[in-house]
């Protein structure tokens, strides 16, 4: 069984998604246009490989028909499928695509569901990217270090750095590695991501944007508001001086700075939990899906059935 939207409503879902795009990524596409850098906001749009037109697309997800979008551009969207009038996912050709990344994020935010955060590391990660480097080769060299070289490197020295998400830590400075408490590698990623990593929990926008269109867009839209909320707390807590852009500093180096640090960051630990509980749900729709036809939509998809009336 699948959900079955109306024309009417599925257009204006539609339209409600490009709006909340547009205002998420509006001063982004303004700088873009006149070539300004932003070291916070960038991030978003330069690590993590999604553009704004390929954000503010909708796609309902799996489990739902579009009544009526036969003649739509969607129609000829790679892994749609038409119905007569009616569009939908094609969930056995996304499947024989992505059957690998969809049982592999399963997983990973399976594995990290199960896992208790740990909180304190203090966003030392950022510190240790710039570790003993020479100014020009600093990541935002534009931008000052608020307790200069040799303070940035002096927390460091007299901190235990322990990061344990490979994607933060193999952009640590060759100085920098050897003082890591752990030694995370692209194998390991599975066995040692847990929930309170403020990069773990930005990384659930790129899950979600890698399992499209199998994913429905307000998972995406949520999974990028807490990226770009964590984002925020990273640089907050980073060595860098951002208070000309309004960025006032979480000084990690001290004691109020830490509480301070572990209070945000527990808040998007357990935000980020709930969106790998949503993106875990699709990903069993979609492997259920493959092994059984005929079975009723699952909480991932029931959840988003229109109200009554």
């Amino acid at each position: 069984m699948t959900v079955v939207l109306q024309a009417k409503e599925w257009r204006a879902l539609e339209r409600a998604h490009g709006a909340r795009v547009d205002a998420a990524t509006a001063s982004y596409r303004a700088r873009r246009e006149d070539g300004r850098k932003h070291p916070v906001e960038d991030f978003l749009f330069t690590y993590y490989a999604h553009r704004p037109a390929a954000l503010r697309r909708w796609h309902p997800g799996a489990g739902v028909v579009l009544r009526g979008a036969a003649g739509d551009e969607r129609a000829g969207w790679r892994f749609y499928r038409s119905a007569g009038p009616d569009v939908g996912l094609d969930g056995d050709r996304f499947l024989e695509d992505r059957g690998s990344t969809v049982r592999f994020i399963r997983a990973l935010l399976g594995h990290t569901l199960e896992r208790p955060a740990h909180l304190g590391c203090f966003g030392l990660h950022e510190w240790a990217m710039v570790y003993r480097l020479p100014k020009e080769q600093v990541r935002h060299a534009d931008w000052p270090l608020r307790l200069g070289s040799a303070g940035t490197d002096a927390v460091v020295e007299t901190h235990q750095v322990r990061c344990s998400h490979f994607d933060a830590y193999r952009f640590f400075t060759p100085a920098a590695q050897p003082l890591n408490a752990r030694l995370p590698t692209r194998d390991s990623q599975i066995t040692m991501e847990q929930p309170g990593c403020l990069h773990a929990g930005m990384d659930c926008y790129k899950w979600a944007y890698k399992l499209t269109p199998a994913v429905p867009s307000d998972l995406v839209a949520d999974c990028f508001d807490l990226a770009r909320e964590a984002r925020v707390l990273d640089m907050r807590a980073a060595p860098y001086d951002l208070s000309e852009l309004g960025y006032d500093p979480v000084r990690i180096e001290t004691p109020a700075g830490k509480t301070a640090y572990v209070e945000a960051q527990r808040g998007l630990s357990r935000r980020s939990q709930e969106l790998r509980r949503r993106l875990v749900a699709v990903c069993d729709d979609l492997l259920a899906e493959g092994q059984d036809q005929d079975r009723t939509p699952t909480t991932a998809v029931r959840e988003r059935l229109p109200p009554a009336g």
